[in-house]
């Protein structure tokens, strides 16, 4: 059974950097623009992003198991078409399906653990399920250069999504045979007013951010962007009229009041759009920029997987009194990381060793600042409302992604537009949208160093209890 739920945890994440590595072969066969490819990678995180609480309470409200094999059949359904996708306006909207799946299946996966498993299996689960989300980005980055550049039966980048069907059908076969049934809770209600007006609000400010480039920035594109802010607007007053009449929000900004979240929101919002963007434009570069292969791209980010990983994993273990200072001081070494990155690359060469310190102090930055600072975030928040603070921060690591894509990305393409090929000048187009991902990495210190200041100030709080969504976030 543990099997079985890790196996699904490992399709979900996987998809979201498998697919990097395969944008420019993606590129190439269907003479797709850059918008499309930022399309492409961030489709999949907006649909997880909006729908996964919804996801999670459908969960609560049908039984976890069925929503799980629920979730299974559509995402591999949709790993299928993303394969077959005859042009890239298809695999888009193929994608951003697959990322509903996966918003379905995803947080059953904890939730069943949690029910499932008690005493001391409960915490080899646990410890396996971490094991899975430690290595899902690593396995993600090299397992899509490797199939590639395999090129299987002549197919370049279809298998990247062909992978996933022969594993969907396994767990479509075993999990009504080794995942026992469960009852629904019905403690958590759908906000369906809520997810009506936000998903509308977040694709009015996406796309109009992703198209505006290619297209010339026509005016349809800021009236959209406006239009989604507005929205946005209405949103935050629904979800707060919702709560205040005892109601179940898709967001409970009411959370917001305990000490240190809205600051650490703010910091993991410039932690999210400098690794998103950064994986992106990256990416782009190492392929379609230095004409790397898809096997050595993925390779590239070995030695950033690796030390995020085992600092994210062994932060605990550093003296207390410098927990607080962890998140402020990973994110200013993220953003020197970016800069020597920028610099190593500017000539439009490879970067050599000062390329490698750069990916190594860059995942060492990301897992001093990521998983304490969604730990501290939480630190003051009320038992009661762990659950809505943890949605809340799961959304922010999403969407930040995602328009870091947006942003950054439309940056290195502008730039690279104006460039042409020359090395020198595509180098420089890397290392300027480097240099503006360092300065947004910097901004974020500022709230970071509020969190610290709050942690320190706060007494030894009861820590909340880890929820699927909490449990979840962290660890990606």
């Amino acid at each position: 059974m543990l099997a079985l739920l890790l196996l699904g945890q490992f399709m979900g994440l996987v998809d979201v950097f498998i697919v990097n590595v395969a944008m420019p072969s993606i590129g190439t066969q269907f003479h797709a623009s850059g918008a499309s490819l930022q399309l492409v990678v961030g489709g999949y995180m907006i649909s997880y992003a909006m729908l996964l609480i919804t996801g999670a309470r459908l969960g609560d409200l049908y039984g976890r198991r069925r929503m799980y094999l629920l979730g299974v059949v559509a995402f591999t359904v949709m790993s299928a078409a993303c394969a077959l996708a005859p042009n890239v306006t298809t695999l888009v909207v193929f994608r951003f399906a697959q990322g509903a799946g996966a918003a379905v299946m995803v947080p059953q996966i904890m939730s069943v653990i949690q029910m499932q498993f008690a005493g001391k299996a409960r915490a080899q689960a646990l410890s396996a399920y971490g094991a899975v989300l430690s290595t899902g980005a690593v396995a993600g980055l090299v397992l899509g250069g490797v199939i590639v550049n395999a090129n299987l039966f002549g197919e370049s980048w279809r298998p990247v999504f062909i992978v996933n069907v022969p594993i969907g059908v396994v767990l479509i076969a075993l999990l009504p045979r080794l995942l026992p049934k469960d009852a629904p809770t019905g403690r958590r209600r759908l906000d369906l007013y809520g997810l009506a007006v936000a998903v509308p609000a977040v694709f009015l400010m996406v796309l109009p951010a992703v198209l505006g480039r290619q297209l010339g920035w026509p005016a349809w594109t800021f009236v959209c962007i406006a239009a989604g802010i507005v929205l946005a607007v209405v949103f935050a007053q629904l979800e707060r009229k919702t709560a205040a009449r005892g109601g179940d929000p898709l967001l409970n900004f009411a959370v917001l009041h305990a000490p240190g979240i809205a600051a650490g929101m703010i910091t993991l919002v410039c932690v999210q759009l400098t690794y998103g963007g950064f994986l992106f434009v990256f990416t782009l570069h190492l392929q379609s920029g230095l004409g790397e292969s898809a096997l050595r791209a993925g390779l590239t980010y070995l030695p950033m997987s690796i030390t995020f990983g085992l600092a994210g994993f062994y932060w605990r273990k550093l003296p207390e009194r410098l927990h607080s200072v962890l998140a402020p001081s990973g994110l200013a070494l993220s953003a020197l990381s970016y800069g020597l990155i920028g610099l190593a690359m500017h000539d439009g060469s490879s970067g050599g060793a000062l390329m490698w310190v750069g990916m190594m102090l860059n995942g060492v930055g990301m897992g001093l600042s990521t998983s304490p600072l969604l730990t501290q975030s939480l630190l003051n928040v009320p038992m009661a409302q762990a659950a809505d603070a943890s949605g809340l921060l799961t959304t922010i690591v999403q969407l930040g992604q995602v328009a870091g894509i947006a942003v950054f990305g439309s940056i290195y393409l502008t730039l690279i537009g104006r460039a042409g090929t020359h090395s020198h000048v595509v180098g420089g187009a890397m290392e300027t949208t480097a240099a503006w991902i360092l300065a947004v990495a910097a901004l974020g210190v500022i709230p970071g160093a509020a969190v610290a200041r709050v942690v320190l100030r706060s007494p030894r709080p009861q820590q909340p209890q880890p929820t699927p969504l909490a449990t979840g976030t962290v660890s990606n």
